[in-house]
Formats: structure tokens, sequence, C-alpha cells
């Protein structure tokens, strides 16, 4: 399997550095990734981890738009100038930076929740709290869904 999947909590040890869960190294070598790529999302307090794919993936959609307009200049300010590459040690540990720190809150502890292609990186109490908005959402939407089936029966 390579895709980043589940979730995990891990503890930042006394040195500031995180081991990145098993399952999700096991991932990065199976696709030959020595470094990662980080990006502050930007509707959310957490940042978006992979590989060079991540990065290619944004600098793709950068070359679609017309290099004169601001929307190509703000995306290239947003994947160049608001990412960073992060180091994965040999024990698979990355250091957790200032840049990590000020956009998410982590303090003691990592939430790493994957996202199939790439993972995010949470202050754990910031993930629950999200991870209850985004079921609310979801319920919000299939029950909505529901009622416009069932009341279509009733045509």
């Amino acid at each position: 399997m390579d895709r980043f999947l589940s979730s995990s909590i891990n503890r930042i040890d006394s040195k500031g550095r995180v081991s990145v869960p098993a399952h999700f190294r096991t991932v990065l070598q199976k696709r030959g990734f020595s470094e990662l790529y980080a990006l502050r999302a930007l509707d959310v307090p957490a940042l978006d981890v992979g590989g060079l794919d991540l990065l290619d993936r944004y600098e793709a959609r950068i070359g679609e738009e017309d290099p004169f307009l601001q929307t190509a200049d703000d995306m290239s300010f947003f994947c160049h100038g608001d990412g960073a590459f992060l180091k994965i040690d040999r024990e698979g540990r990355i250091q957790v930076s200032d840049f990590l720190r000020e956009h998410t809150g982590i303090d003691a502890d990592v939430a790493f929740v994957g996202r199939g292609h790439f993972f995010q990186m949470w202050e754990p109490g910031r993930l629950r709290s999200y991870g209850a908005e985004v079921r609310a959402r979801l319920l919000k939407l299939r029950q909505s869904a529901a009622e416009k089936r069932s009341s279509g029966d009733r045509e």
C-alpha cells in the first residue's frame, strides 16, 4: 500500500524531534522520499506534508495560470514562499521547527493524519475539533440527501 491512511499521535522528544508514524515511513520508503515537502494549509491550522510529488502538483497548477496575472504570483508565493523541506533522520524523525509550530499550535504532541497522497500534521486538540466539524458537515449532507430522496419518492 502506498497511501497515507489512518492517524496517530506522537510525542515530541526532549531534542524537539517527532517520529513519523511507522506506517507513514513505509509509504515514504516505497516512494523513495528522503526528505519531505511541507506547506501550511490554507484553511486549517495544519501542515500538508508529502514528497516532491506534492510540490510538483502545485507547480503544475501554477504552470496552468497566466504568469502575468496575480493568481500565478499568489500561488507561487503560497507554495514556494510558505513551504519548507523537512529532513527525516535515520530513525524516521523530523525536527519540529518554528515553521511547524507557528501555523499549527503544536506544542508537546503531533497528530499525523493520512490524506491519501500526502499527510497532515496537527496539534491534537485542534484535530479533534476539526474532525468533529467534518463529521457534522458530512452528517448534515447525508441527512439532506436522504430528505431529497424521500421527498422525491412522494411526488
